[in-house]
């Protein structure tokens, strides 16, 4: 490939990557289906279903004309491959654009069947039509979710294409291509996995996210997950009918200093250990009274003259769920993102003291 021919492959396949998952930068800029289209696609707060069923109409429009937009900007980008005259170019060029045409075709096709008998076929109308009274149709469903979501008491929470919203009535999960509903008094929901993570992709703080799996008492309905921050979950779990089981192999993690405790002991394994000597006994831990002492403060952060940190000399006297305890006792509760980074005083003799120092016994 010439030079013009790799960077517009490179730019274009960018920027569809970016169309298709839509990173902030594209919201703030206002590059997504929704806010393109949006004079078409009305008002979320003022007609929900409706607003879906044309939003994820369009996306899947917009999204399969993707392949054609790359096949028409190579025609500019490289003009010597005759890529305007199907005829003459290339076996490989004619198969993309059979399919860049095909997909937009069997989209539009699919988009139409959908719409047919006002929206009737689309995968969201006949969920809703599960729930539907015998003397009423879909749309008396979807008058009642679209009341439910305009209430500001609903829980609403993650990504534009991962969307959970929990109404007095309803339980949905909004995605790219399709919208998840199901009733909660029919609804079985289960914790089926945990994930720390020591950073948040929106914050400089640890993080647990939740997987919880929704399958409906109704075989018809298909059953989804949702994922959310543990921190959450007790919001979640005020607005659901129904109560959430756990795994057994599932800890939830509701508070921050739940989440940071768990993160503390993470890199404190980390760190190098302490080799106490033989002669030394190691006693309960001076802070909680139940378990043997198994940290010891060493300066590993840097040389022992340099720094803020300092050598302590105490012998271990602290478990380590006690010392991560201490170190979030110390910490400014306004300023969660500083917590890692900062630097408390030993609990005994005062010496200033990172994560880095905070060592397992051995």
């Amino acid at each position: 490939m010439d030079s013009p021919e790799m960077t517009f492959t490179l730019a274009y396949l960018v920027f569809a990557v970016c169309f298709v998952f839509t990173p902030n930068e594209f919201h703030s800029a206002g590059l997504t289906v929704q806010n393109l289209l949006s004079g078409w696609l009305g008002s979320e707060d003022a007609a929900f279903v409706s607003y879906h069923l044309r939003r994820t109409a369009a996306t899947l429009l917009c999204h399969s004309l993707l392949p054609l937009g790359y096949y028409v900007g190579m025609c500019f980008a490289a003009s010597e491959k005759q890529l305007y005259s199907p005829g003459q170019a290339s076996e490989a060029w004619q198969l993309l654009l059979v399919l860049a045409v095909a997909l937009p075709s069997a989209a539009c096709t699919l988009i139409y069947y959908w719409s047919r008998d006002q929206w009737a076929h689309h995968p969201l109308a006949r969920t809703l039509a599960l729930y539907a009274l015998p003397q009423s149709g879909w749309q008396a469903v979807a008058s009642s979710i679209n009341t439910e979501f305009r209430r500001i008491d609903k829980f609403a929470t993650g990504v534009p294409g991962a969307r959970v919203i929990v109404t007095d009535t309803w339980v949905m999960k909004v995605t790219t291509y399709r919208v998840h509903v199901a009733q909660q008094q029919d609804v079985h929901l289960t914790v089926t996995e945990s994930r720390q993570h020591e950073l948040s992709p929106d914050s400089n703080l640890p993080v647990q996210l939740l997987t919880i799996h929704i399958a409906s008492i109704s075989p018809a309905v298909q059953p989804f997950d949702i994922r959310l921050s543990s921190t959450e979950y007790g919001e979640l779990c005020e607005k659901l009918q129904a109560p959430i089981r756990s795994a057994a192999n599932v800890v939830i993690h509701q508070s921050l200093g739940d989440l940071f405790l768990e993160t503390f002991a993470s890199l404190v394994e980390v760190n190098p250990a302490y080799s106490v000597p033989s002669s030394q006994e190691l006693e309960p831990c001076i802070g909680c009274m139940q378990t043997r002492a198994n940290v010891k403060l060493v300066k590993t952060c840097q040389e022992p003259a340099t720094g803020e940190c300092q050598q302590c000399y105490c012998r271990p006297m602290w478990c380590l769920t006690c010392m991560g305890k201490w170190f979030a006792s110390r910490q400014d509760p306004q300023r969660p993102d500083t917590w890692l980074a900062s630097r408390v005083p030993c609990p005994t003799c005062r010496a200033r003291f990172c994560i880095l120092d905070v060592c397992t016994v051995r």
